[in-house]
């Protein structure tokens, strides 16, 4: 009866609108109240607790940094570094809004911020050049996604916390995945713009013309290369490399590019607190929800329920992940992190999984939810971006998600894509 109310409840507020950390917050006390002699005190206790984490300050110190980049200049110097390497292929611009995607998801850790920073100015540019603007939007859309996979990801610092794994770990293993994925998503951008006549975005680059735009991408492409290795240097943890890379953002904006004015850094400033906000105010509240799951020993009992009807491994992580791609069509991948973790987690073990090759799985299913109906935030951004429906971008979508689908299928059953580079 408890998980009846719990997730009916919470599924009927989802769809009724209202915002994802109360639709959590409601459906935790009504199960309290009515289902158990646990005081409610401990929702906002372990709101709290949730939100009073050394590791989860990372979180919005990624997002503000992010902001940074996206007004300080940094993004666009990305993409005139992307141009050079795939600028020359058949659908040029398609593929160097991909590979500038995945430059930002190293420095920014988040998908939302990865479609602002590169398809503000991308998109346009593709419709310029004839582009059709559905497949513009979809394809920043789906490129966005990766900004939460390649390291540093926001989500792997919140499953790390959950799980007690080292997000650092998680970072190394994210590298091969997000790679994969971004490499996909470019296969199907080529095969689309052969058949559609996308023309190339430049000739073959000259060494000259690589060694100016290197130069002038220089500040820009040192951020990955200071935050990832600083950690794996030993330097300094995950929380504090975001630090780090909002002071660099800041530092770079206002004295090497010159863009970051006092106005322009205020707007940054405040785009990213209201993110911010909006992010902790979910995670707190899931906090609770996920807490609660764990005193009434939820996972466990859904746990035995999957497991005692299917019976193999195939089939559970097949459910599982099913489970996660309809999740993340509804719920954002940060409170369905903290919410779904705790249920598989467990069973996962039992089947013999890696924590970290878990990590994987789940992030990435559930960050293929951005680009997917009703709730996927880049498919939002970028139907604002492209000024297209969100109907007409997600029929665009449909081949890079099947895509993605078949990524998240290798890094499901196949160890190595998570595990080869931390040696196991």
């Amino acid at each position: 009866m408890d998980i009846a109310i719990l997730f009916g409840l919470l599924f009927v507020l989802l769809a009724l609108s209202v915002p994802i950390g109360i639709s959590l917050g409601i459906a935790t006390a009504v199960t309290i109240l009515t289902c158990s002699h646990l005081p409610l005190v401990l929702i906002a206790q372990n709101a709290f607790t949730g939100m009073d984490s050394f590791p989860m300050l990372a979180i919005p110190f990624f997002m503000l940094a992010g902001s940074l980049m996206t007004y300080g200049g940094i993004s666009r110097r990305i993409v005139d570094m992307a141009e050079c390497f795939v600028g020359f292929i058949t659908g040029g611009l398609a593929m160097v809004t991909i590979v500038a995607c995945m430059f930002f998801g190293a420095i920014s850790g988040s998908a939302a911020a990865t479609v602002s920073a590169i398809g503000s100015f991308m998109v346009p540019m593709m419709v310029e050049k004839k582009y059709k603007p559905d497949f513009a939007a979809a394809v920043i859309s789906s490129s966005g996604t990766i900004g939460c996979i390649i390291p540093p990801s926001i989500p792997f610092v919140v499953y790390g916390v959950l799980t007690g794994t080292s997000v650092s770990d998680l970072f190394i293993a994210g590298v091969i995945p997000g790679v994969t994925i971004g490499l996909a998503l470019m296969a199907v951008a080529y095969v689309i713009s052969k058949k559609e006549g996308y023309p190339r975005m430049s000739g073959l680059p000259t060494l000259k013309h690589v060694a100016k735009t290197f130069a002038g991408s220089i500040w820009a492409l040192f951020v990955p290369i200071i935050i990832l290795g600083g950690i794996y240097g030993g330097i300094f943890t995950p929380t504090e490399s975001a630090v780090v890379a909002t002071v660099y953002a800041l530092f770079v904006g206002k004295f090497i590019y010159k863009e970051l004015n006092y106005e322009v850094t205020m707007t940054a400033f405040k785009d990213a607190v209201l993110v911010i906000g909006a992010t902790l105010f979910m995670v707190g509240l899931a906090t609770s929800f996920a807490s609660y799951l764990a005193m009434e020993r939820i996972p466990i009992r859904i746990g035995g329920f999957i497991l005692g009807y299917a019976h193999s491994k195939f089939l559970v992580l097949l459910f599982m992940n099913i489970i996660f791609l309809i999740i993340g069509c509804f719920v954002d991948n940060i409170s369905s992190t903290i919410i779904l973790t705790p249920i598989f987690l467990p069973i996962v073990k039992q089947l013999g999984m890696d924590p970290i090759q878990f990590g994987m799985m789940i992030s990435i299913a559930l960050a293929i939810g951005f680009s997917t109906p009703p709730y996927g935030c880049n498919l939002f951004i970028s139907a604002t971006i492209s000024k297209q429906s969100v109907g007409a971008i997600a029929k665009r979508l449909v081949p890079f998600i099947l895509a993605m689908i078949i990524c998240l299928q290798l890094f499901t059953y196949v160890p190595w894509f998570s595990l080869a580079l931390l040696g196991r």
